[in-house]
């Protein structure tokens, strides 16, 4: 569990991390080499999850080895399942990651969540649904990680 103790909001005791799959923690359907080893280190302070319609048909070969929990759902709807999810896992203790227009609805109900504007782009309505938004992937885990760099971000 991670536990992050925010001025103006209090502590906010952190089970899930909830990963958006394409344009978030992969490019056209491959698993960024870089976010392997940072996903592997996640699992032993949280539940890491990666939600994802699949569009490529690649999630499961791509972080099969990796020892996380893989949620997938029909390609319609995509914002409705995100949510239910989040929701069945319990919204105020996940961290979202996420950068597009069908994450909107789960980052409004997460304790904490974070919009990635990387090579696939950003949803400009999303942004506006963000606690925190960063340029890569790498930074919005040493983010997750670094409880000075979320208190600095977060507090009021």
């Amino acid at each position: 569990m991670l536990i992050y103790d925010i001025p103006g909001m209090g502590k906010i005791k952190i089970e899930n991390i909830v990963f958006d799959y394409n344009g978030t923690i992969a490019v056209d359907g491959k698993l960024l080499d870089e976010v392997k080893n940072f996903l592997i280190k996640l699992k032993d302070l949280a539940k890491v999850y990666v939600l994802t319609a699949d569009t490529y048909g690649t999630v499961e070969a791509e972080c099969c080895k990796l020892g996380i929990n893989i949620k997938t759902f029909p390609k319609e709807n995509a914002s409705y399942f995100k949510k239910e999810i989040v929701e069945e896992l319990g919204c105020k203790n996940t961290i979202c990651i996420g950068n597009g227009f069908n994450d909107i609805e789960m980052f409004k109900i997460c304790g904490i969540s974070i919009a990635i504007v990387g090579e696939e782009g950003c949803s400009g309505k999303l942004l506006a649904n963000s606690d925190i938004v960063v340029k890569s992937i790498e930074d919005a885990i040493n983010i997750i990680l670094n409880e000075n760099r979320m208190k600095a971000t977060l507090r009021s």
